[in-house]
């Protein structure tokens, strides 16, 4: 994309700003709407909209048409996190929503590693960056077509007998937009972990959007042990995101915020150890990149949980949009960061100094939220 429009790294940065912003005023809306619409229909809207705007940006030819096409599919993407979020919710209670979060998170790191994949084959088949846009919608559609049959809102709409709501949530359940978005701002604990998601989502995008140029540079074509040395990133990722959720549980005794804390500093560490491997060690090189996604990503399971925990199941898509806008917004201002760094030192490998620092500000950030048991215990 670089090449063909000519546009520097900082300009790509900024796409990267672009979608990330669109998806954190998404999240910001499109949680409380989950609260208040139908779960399923909001995931299928954005479905739809999604594959019309990635379609449209296979064919742009301009900066400014990406970054506009970029944001508003984005925007569009931001309505299934929250509504997916809420269906967990609703259909899992505390014992079990550590574990259904931390699929729920794998399957979001499960979709990098197609994504990783088939952008890898394109490269070696020298296929244009075009492709990419068109090819993953078609995994969308029939995404779709399975979630659209499958799929139910609430466990009452098959016939199952729920158990009695806790007290907060029958106190929650006809606030308004203002109160909700209040009640949600007012709880301290949880706008402290939404500040330190901010500063894991911005690692991780860190890694994912900024290591692959690390690696593969200009002469990705010459040097095939380097594109597929990225690929370890996503399936660390996404095995990160499956093991946090029963680390969580079972390790740390559901004590999300000890649990978060050790996975940053663990990445703060693979980060730094990253940076002084030189990269023909490839063998130590794939370790690396595994653990440093499964240790950057796999947190982020055990911060989706904190919303049922602190919030209550009826402000779980307010809550959960809320969190998701500080991850977006934090990673967005990153990736320009990110992109100024590299064109101005010249030096890619400085990407995972930067790494390193912001996962141990995240550490400190996550140890300020006081341990909590759940909420749903009051029932």
């Amino acid at each position: 994309m670089s090449v063909e429009l000519g546009i520097s790294y900082q300009q790509i940065g900024w796409i990267s700003f672009s979608m990330l912003m669109g998806y954190a005023i998404g999240q910001l809306i499109n949680g409380n709407l989950a609260d208040r619409l139908s779960p399923k229909i909001m995931i299928l809207t954005d479905g739809s909209l999604s594959i019309i705007c990635n379609l449209f940006i296979s064919y742009a030819n301009t900066y400014g048409v990406i970054l506009v096409l970029w944001t508003l599919n984005s925007y569009f993407q931001s309505m299934a996190w929250g509504s997916g979020s809420k269906l967990i919710s609703n259909w899992w209670d505390s014992n079990e929503c550590g574990k259904a979060f931390g699929f729920y998170t794998m399957a979001a790191g499960s979709s990098s590693v197609l994504t990783f994949f088939m952008a890898l084959l394109l490269l070696q088949q020298e296929q244009s960056w075009r492709t990419l846009f068109r090819y993953p919608i078609l995994f969308l559609v029939f995404a779709l077509i399975l979630f659209l049959i499958i799929a139910r809102s609430h466990p009452a709409l098959k016939g199952f007998i729920l158990q009695s709501d806790n007290v907060l949530d029958q106190n929650t359940q006809k606030l308004g937009w203002k109160e909700s978005y209040k009640e949600v701002f007012r709880n301290k604990n949880f706008i402290t972990a939404s500040c330190a998601i901010g500063f894991q989502s911005m690692a991780r995008y860190g890694l994912i959007f900024w290591v692959p140029i690390h690696f593969l540079g200009k002469n990705y074509k010459e040097s095939t042990g380097n594109l597929w040395l990225t690929l370890f990133i996503p399936i660390g990722m996404a095995v990160g995101a499956i093991s946090f959720g029963y680390i969580s549980d079972l390790i740390f005794n559901k004590n999300r915020s000890k649990s978060i804390r050790t996975g940053m500093l663990c990445s703060c560490v693979i980060a730094l150890l990253i940076y002084f491997i030189p990269t023909p060690h490839h063998v130590l090189a794939a370790v690396l990149m595994f653990a440093s996604g499964f240790f950057v990503y796999g947190p982020q399971a055990n911060f989706w949980t904190l919303s049922p925990d602190l919030l209550g199941r009826k402000l779980v898509g307010t809550g959960i949009g809320v969190m998701n806008m500080f991850a977006y917004v934090f990673a967005a201002i990153g990736e320009p960061i990110f992109g100024k760094i590299i064109d101005y030192t010249g030096n890619t490998s400085n990407i995972f100094l930067v790494v390193a620092a912001i996962c141990a500000s995240c550490a400190i950030i996550i140890s300020f939220v006081k341990p909590q048991t759940s909420i749903n215990k009051h029932e």
